[in-house]
């Protein structure tokens, strides 16, 4: 016999939340996903009325979410903010100019902004040549860095006072995973934090910081949402890949070891006696670093 919804009692169960393990049904995990979404932005007051907010857009399950999540939470309880979609241009052949096809019937679908700025008109450099020139190994480490700073000029040529990225629990959980094998102590120690503001920078924040990335696939495809779902063609070389599996085997047998995961990373101090690298700008493009160059 079907099992009814644990919430309304009334409608067929048709989802088990691998965070809280109950069972629901479509019109309640909605309910819940979007409403667990509103408290985080408020608890952690993310924005202010009035805000211009840039939502970064790769045309991915996780961005693509995220602008349906901010438009329909803005609509819903007034937050009074301008909404834009910003998206990056890496030059991956094969991979981001079909994703950038798919954020671009987003900006249709959802009737939002849209820029997009490119790592060729940045920097004269895309992530096809900068992988020729140095090879397959550490690419997401170059890419990482362009990308930040590509999204800080996009955010300062819209004129916005911050941006949200799609990032999830899983992701957060597999950076803690990531800096702990890593001993990065600095990187650790705020890699938890959700949201950022650097001097004179613009400020970010995670909104999907405690929402289960298979949720998210969930909440996608019960709405029908148009996203892009291949992996970017350097990735299966990225070191995030393994922890990624390992957290997968751990959500196997345990699944809130994603969350547990969060709140241990949440709960960790950095001894006073640890020196951490000052944050500072480069001599030659001044941008926020930690190195002189």
């Amino acid at each position: 016999m079907p099992r009814q919804c644990d919430i309304c009692q009334s409608a067929r169960a048709i989802i088990r939340r691998p965070k809280t393990g109950q069972r629901i049904c479509k019109e309640c995990f909605f309910y819940v996903f979007e409403t667990e979404v509103h408290h985080t932005i408020v608890d952690n007051r993310l924005f202010n009325r009035g805000a211009r907010i840039g939502i970064g857009a790769s045309g991915g399950k996780d961005s693509t979410v995220l602008a349906y999540v901010m438009k329909t939470l803005n609509q819903r309880y007034d937050y009074g903010l301008e909404l834009f979609l910003l998206s990056v241009d890496e030059g991956i052949s094969g991979y981001r100019d079909d994703s950038l096809e798919t954020v671009k019937r987003n900006q249709k679908q959802y009737e939002l902004p849209l820029k997009i700025v490119s790592y060729e008109q940045l920097y004269g450099w895309s992530m096809d040549s900068i992988v020729e020139a140095v090879g397959r190994k550490n690419n997401c480490t170059f890419c990482g860095v362009f990308r930040r700073q590509a999204l800080d000029r996009g955010a300062l040529m819209l004129d916005l006072d911050h941006i949200v990225t799609g990032h999830n629990a899983d992701d957060v959980a597999e950076t803690i995973l990531m800096n702990v094998l890593r001993g990065d102590i600095p990187r650790l120690g705020r890699c938890t934090e959700i949201a950022t503001v650097g001097d004179g920078y613009i400020g970010r924040s995670k909104p999907f910081k405690y929402a289960y990335e298979k949720e998210i696939v969930m909440y996608a495809y019960l709405k029908r949402l148009d996203y892009f779902s291949t992996e970017c063609t350097y990735s299966p070389n990225a070191y995030r890949g393994y922890a990624r599996q390992y957290l997968k085997d751990l959500e196997s047998v345990r699944p809130s070891a994603i969350i547990d995961i969060i709140h241990a990373g949440e709960a960790m101090k950095v001894a006073e006696t640890v020196q951490l690298p000052t944050l500072t700008s480069c001599s030659r493009c001044g941008y926020i670093s930690s190195n002189a160059v």
